[in-house]
């Protein structure tokens, strides 16, 4: 006779570990939620020149990542399941942005405890906001920190089209760098435009207001 006695024990251990496992998805879930929230928020707070509050943002963004990867432990299915990965983008979007715009180095992706893909994504990301920070200072004048700046936006470039592996590997890097390069070519033709008219200006012997 088939003997189905041992059922109620497998589906006790079955149901268990999608229990854990659900539960470890949800503090995942909170978790990345919390890191995309405060990233954009120092961001936000980088551009406002709040650089005291972009790194507290930041370390706090730091502390949830940590108690996600804990969560996630033993669930390498859920935390590769792309949530953490654009949770991580975004943190390396801002940890870098902050960086740049302050006169520091790169962050490290092993450093910031980010994973390869969402570390190149996230640079990637970060020309956008150096667009932004090349536009407030010509809206100033300050041309010599907009002209640091587009060389930065092109040495990430210039790195990243470099990087030639599949997209399932690197995190979609591809199309990512494609948006880049819009955002370089763009920015750069801005900033010579306006130093071409601040140019004529000079040789007019107009005053720029």
């Amino acid at each position: 006779m088939a003997d189905t006695s041992n059922l109620d024990q497998i589906l006790e251990r079955i149901t268990g570990h999608l229990a854990a496992k659900n539960k470890a998805r949800e503090a995942g879930l909170t978790a990345s939620r919390a890191i995309i929230r405060l990233s954009a928020n120092s961001i936000r707070a980088i551009h406002r020149a709040d650089r005291a509050e972009a790194e507290r943002l930041l370390d706090e963004a730091r502390a949830i990542r940590d108690d996600a990867v804990r969560a996630l432990e033993g669930h390498a299915d859920i935390y590769h399941a792309g949530f953490v990965h654009d949770a991580l983008k975004e943190y390396a979007e801002a940890r870098t942005t902050l960086a740049l715009l302050t006169g520091e180095k790169l962050p490290d992706p092993d450093e910031l405890g980010v994973e390869y893909p969402a570390y190149l994504n996230g640079i990637a990301e970060a020309v956008g906001e150096l667009r932004r920070a090349v536009l407030d200072r010509l809206r100033h004048g300050r041309y010599e920190e907009c002209e640091a700046l587009l060389e930065a936006m092109d040495d990430i470039y210039a790195a990243l089209v470099t990087v030639d592996f599949p997209d399932a590997m690197t995190g979609g890097l591809r199309r990512t760098t494609d948006q880049t390069r819009g955002i370089l070519e763009r920015t750069r033709g801005d900033l010579t435009m306006a130093i071409v008219q601040r140019n004529t200006m000079l040789a007019l012997g107009v005053e720029e207001s």
